[in-house]
């Protein structure tokens, strides 16, 4: 990343005995052009940063692909961008700071991605699983109706983009506990854009039923098991952590919007993607220097 005017910069540094209180101050240099650009005017992120480095409990929530790792046509290579690992562990080594992703994958598959030194919390399937440290998993009891509609949207959604592809690349359909997907990364857009259609046409029947939604996330569409979002997965932890907590949440797709709404007013909702957009976050950044430079920044707060 280059230097000059415009750019975001913030250095967490050592009292030298300048006069600055709390044991750190934060440089901050906000331009258009920047490495963060500020969504909701009234943050201070200096202020963020001073009350994270006294914070007794914080709190870090993230979601894994796209944010900490970048997408991968093949999800089981969706490795961490390099740094982010090092990163976090670093962060769980201190001991000062809850470590917690908030993922649509299914929960177990998100530690082997993210191979760090300590297990940490897991939320998968979009808040209706919950990998704790220790191993245990919560997973939620589904009507029969509901299984019923999930196998049924399988199959529709393999009738509907049967013979569809690009360059060679079909679209997946991925069952999950709580939904089906359809993907189409790595497909020319015009083709992405006709498997969507027919895919939500198909699946209009089921989610015109009381369990079922239709969402569209990054590279792809699902049919959602309703009751339960990312919100909810953040919302329980804020509880859990109780009042003083300072808190963060980074996530890069619709399905973070939930995430965002949930910490809104009670801590940092940071979108992680290379292109802006209208979002309930409270700041932007670029991955991967954007997300690594927030990591080496909380680290260094919470080891003052």
């Amino acid at each position: 990343m280059g230097s000059g005017a415009g750019r975001y910069r913030p250095r967490l540094f050592a009292d030298t005995g300048n006069g600055t209180q709390g044991g750190f101050s934060v440089d901050l240099n906000i331009g258009a052009t920047g490495d963060m650009q500020i969504l909701d005017q009234g943050l201070e992120l200096d202020a963020f940063f001073e009350q994270l480095h006294g914070a007794k409990h914080a709190l870090l929530l993230s979601d894994y692909d796209g944010t900490l790792a970048p997408f991968h046509i093949r999800p089981e290579q969706a490795k961490p961008y390099p740094g982010v690992r090092e990163c976090l562990d670093a962060i769980g080594a201190a001991g000062r700071t809850r470590l917690v992703v908030v993922s649509g994958r299914h929960a177990h598959e998100v530690a082997p991605l993210l191979q760090l030194s300590e297990p940490v919390e897991i939320w998968g399937c979009h808040g209706w699983e919950r990998l704790l440290p220790n191993g245990s998993c919560g997973s939620p009891q589904i009507p029969a109706a509901a299984r019923a509609g999930l196998y049924a949207a399988v199959s529709q959604a393999a009738a509907a983009v049967a013979g569809m592809k690009s360059d060679g690349q079909h679209a997946r359909i991925e069952r999950k506990t709580t939904s089906v997907a359809v993907h189409w990364r790595g497909m020319a857009p015009a083709v992405a854009r006709q498997v969507r259609q027919v895919v939500a046409a198909a699946w209009a029947p089921l989610e015109r039923e009381p369990w079922f939604g239709i969402c569209d996330f990054d590279g792809g569409i699902e049919l959602r098991l309703s009751g339960r979002t990312k919100g909810d997965a953040v919302a329980t932890a804020l509880a859990e952590s109780g009042s003083g907590t300072v808190a963060a949440y980074l996530g890069d797709d619709l399905t973070d919007e939930d995430a965002f709404r949930a910490i809104a007013g009670k801590g940092l909702g940071v979108l992680v993607r290379d292109q802006r957009r209208s979002s309930a976050a409270s700041a932007w950044i670029r991955p991967p220097e954007g997300i690594i430079d927030f990591l080496e920044r909380w680290q260094r707060a919470r080891e003052g």
